[in-house]
């Protein structure tokens, strides 16, 4: 059965991302689908992107107030006309059958929620390489995203690749907060309303990402605050993988402060960390066939779960009022 997508994509102040990002929406081999552009209070439009594609693709462009992502999300929702849906980031690329393989495996698993999971790309710069090793490995948070068994409970898709039926729109709502974790709740709330959910491997995108470690601190600092407000919505949801990073940012203080009572103490936690890193470079190299690679992915990884486990702590113990 031909299924009518409608790829919906907030953005804000992202115009060469949408640019790229259209690009790859133009050579899809599957066409029945529809575009909806949210511009979600930008300063740097990215309307003359849109009319670009007008007569290559259908799309539709749309303007208003910065409110987030997920409201953003949401009122493209209330204009698009397909019976799938599909929220993507503007800062992805896809392959020509990424369609084509999502309407395939909506129809062979039945699913009315799905995602697929994220790669990097060989245009991707060293750092970019690292970040996206470190968020997509077993050997940190991860490997909790793009698993074919959520080890957190069922697949959650995450709204960098996520899709999902007319029927379960009309039947749960949109997206209820935004940026701390509305993806997850959305998810979760569709789950318990009784649909599918499922992972479509082959529905990968390349996510760009962030370009610094900077920048890709901040962001994992935001996303250990918000497991923890998902929790407030969802306490089952909270589960004991998620406390990793935060157990990891405890050995990483234990080891340092062992010393001042014994050096005894302080070998197995030190050989432990030692160990950790060994094995990551080796997976990391083994994966991008990058020396440099390999060590960024050491820094990526030991950044990732210490921004995230103090963000964890943060919402946790001192929660913004």
């Amino acid at each position: 059965m031909p299924h009518h997508f409608s790829i919906i994509i907030p953005i804000y102040n992202r115009p060469q991302e949408l640019n790229e990002l259209l690009q790859c929406i133009e050579k899809q081999t599957y066409t029945n689908f529809e575009v909806i552009v949210v511009e979600d209070g930008s300063t740097l439009k990215c309307d003359r992107i849109v009319k670009k594609f007008k007569s290559k693709i259908n799309i539709s462009y749309c303007f208003k107030e910065n409110g987030g992502q997920g409201f953003a999300r949401n009122y493209g929702l209330e204009l698009a006309k397909g019976d799938y849906f599909i929220i993507l980031d503007s800062d992805a690329l896809l392959e020509p059958k990424y369609l084509e393989i999502a309407s395939h495996e909506i129809e062979n698993q039945k699913l009315d929620l799905f995602g697929g999971p994220d790669k990097d790309h060989p245009s991707f710069n060293p750092i970019q390489k690292a970040i996206s090793y470190s968020m997509t490995s077993v050997f940190t948070t991860g490997g909790i995203r793009g698993a074919k068994k959520n080890l957190g409970g069922k697949f959650h898709p995450r709204s960098f690749n996520m899709g999902f039926s007319r029927k379960l729109y009309k039947t749960v709502g949109g997206f209820k907060i935004t940026r701390m974790g509305e993806d997850i709740e959305f998810s979760i709330r569709a789950i318990e309303a009784g649909f599918k959910s499922g992972l479509i491997p082959e529905a990968f995108i390349y996510h760009k990402r962030r370009t610094s470690f900077s920048q890709f601190y901040n962001q994992l600092f935001f996303f250990g605050r918000a497991r923890i407000n998902i929790g407030r919505f969802y306490p089952k949801e909270l589960k004991l993988v998620h406390y990793f990073p935060a157990i990891f940012i405890i050995g990483c203080l234990t080891t340092i402060l062992l010393p001042l009572f014994s050096w005894k103490l302080f070998w197995l936690p030190a050989t432990l960390f030692g160990l950790y890193k060994i094995f990551i470079f080796i997976d990391a190299y083994l994966k991008t066939k990058s020396i440099k690679v390999a060590y960024l992915s050491v820094l990526a990884a030991f950044i990732q779960l210490t921004a995230y486990g103090l963000g964890f702590l943060k919402e946790k113990f001192f929660p913004r009022e």
